[in-house]
């Protein structure tokens, strides 16, 4: 982790190794947060501080799989 980040993205592990729902993921994600594998998703570190909060990751999978950690205030999207 980096000084920069300001959130934490968690995915639970049946949309993380789900390679459908992590394509999906990758494609609705503005700032390329998400990464699709064979095996899964793969969140990509380096991308974290550019999340603009937009929730798009959020409403693209099963309600609550996908989970948006503001470090700053420690307010969890979906609230």
């Amino acid at each position: 982790m980096t000084n920069a980040l300001f959130i934490a993205v968690e995915v639970d592990d049946p949309v993380a190794t789900n390679p459908g729902m992590a394509a999906k993921l990758e494609e609705v994600c503005p700032v390329d947060i998400f990464r699709a594998t064979l095996a899964g998703v793969e969140i990509v570190p380096e991308n974290l501080d550019e999340c603009v909060l937009c929730e798009l990751c959020i409403n693209a999978v099963p309600v609550g799989a996908v989970r948006v950690i503001k470090l700053y205030s420690g307010q969890t999207l979906p609230a």
